[in-house]
């Protein structure tokens, strides 16, 4: 499918509502326009001023759609697909002529797309590696081979050559029912889970309507995907007598690796995780009823407190067992730290 961000400048589109056409402006044009185009972004399109209705721009996003409508709406400035190397710091682990292993921070986007055309990891990478990255991945993800959300911190493996990148694939593809890969996190979440260690074998999918957020799905579902996630709570904080707690400090170990897995699962069985504005806005405002000092740190930890602490995997060209373990970032040992007080 051609990516509508690499159009020609200023390609306008006239789009008519037939008898179907309902609700929402924003909603009707996103499912005319495809799935390459947010909401958010058709959204930030109409108060932009690129949308038209017999010549007068249309700028309310909630204007309800009606039949006969005739829209015009105007595409984006074009795009250079390619990733340019840019000179952004890297904290690698370990690298070698097959591999590099780093440790991501909060706020690196991994690889470009609508929103994020540079500043990602890929960017960092190519300037880092040049030419040396696997190409499997395409011109935009070249060497990835799994990724971690913008804000989530933790040890990646990125492939230099095809043979690695197929090799680890493999690995991460197997979810280490027979190879040797494995992944951990760390997470703290809102509340006690009833049970100190479980599993939440919940399949998940495309939440409806929204084509960014993911939720659990009935096992019948198209769209449903396999999803396991056993975890094990570390440490309560401020625990009561009746085994309730403000929060817990959690490790969660993925039999699956499916987009905001460990989000989903967590607050589906009602512990999402702290600064999770996606999964867990709800929860917010359990922090009003906090001590200052501590209502002061959960307040301003403005990401998903969530870590991927732990990720081994056997070298694809050696066999050599790779084993990586980084320290919570200080953020989150701040958050740590003021949850025990």
């Amino acid at each position: 499918m051609s990516d509508p961000f690499k159009q020609a400048a200023g390609i306008r589109k006239v789009l008519t509502a037939d008898e179907t056409a309902e609700g929402r402006l924003d909603a009707w044009l996103t499912a005319q326009v495809g799935e390459d185009f947010s909401r958010s972004r058709i959204k930030a399109l109409i108060k932009d001023g690129r949308v038209s209705l017999r010549g007068e721009q249309v700028t309310d996003p909630q204007r309800k759609v009606r039949v006969g409508d005739s829209f015009e709406i105007t595409l984006p400035e074009p795009e250079d697909p390619t990733p340019q190397g840019e000179d952004i710091p890297l904290d690698i682990l370990h690298e070698d002529d097959d591999l590099i292993v780093i440790s991501k921070p909060a706020g690196l986007v991994v690889h470009p797309g609508p929103g994020n055309w540079t500043g990602t990891l890929v960017n960092a990478l190519i300037y880092h590696c040049g030419d040396t990255l696997s190409g499997i991945g395409g011109v935009r993800r070249p060497g990835i081979v799994h990724r971690l959300d913008k804000d989530t911190t933790g040890v990646m493996v990125v492939a230099k050559n095809d043979i690695a990148h197929r090799n680890l694939s493999l690995q991460f593809a197997d979810h280490g029912r027979t190879m040797p890969l494995e992944r951990a996190y760390q997470a703290v979440v809102w509340g006690r889970p009833r049970t100190l260690s479980g599993t939440v074998d919940a399949p998940l999918g495309r939440a409806t309507g929204d084509r960014t957020r993911r939720a659990v799905k009935r096992p019948d579902s198209q769209d449903a995907d396999h999803a396991i996630t056993h975890y094990q709570v570390i440490e309560r904080f401020h625990e009561n007598p009746d085994a309730t707690a403000l929060a817990s400090l959690v490790e969660c170990h993925l039999e699956t690796g499916r987009t905001h897995q460990i989000r989903v699962h967590m607050a589906h069985i009602g512990h999402p995780l702290l600064g999770d504005m996606v999964y867990g806005a709800g929860f917010r405002t359990k922090a009003n009823l906090l001590p200052e000092e501590i209502r002061k740190v959960v307040k301003g930890f403005d990401r998903q407190a969530l870590h991927a602490f732990m990720l081994q995997f056997e070298h694809p060209r050696t066999g050599d067992l790779m084993h990586f373990e980084v320290p919570m970032p200080d953020d989150m040992v701040e958050l740590v730290e003021a949850l025990r007080r």
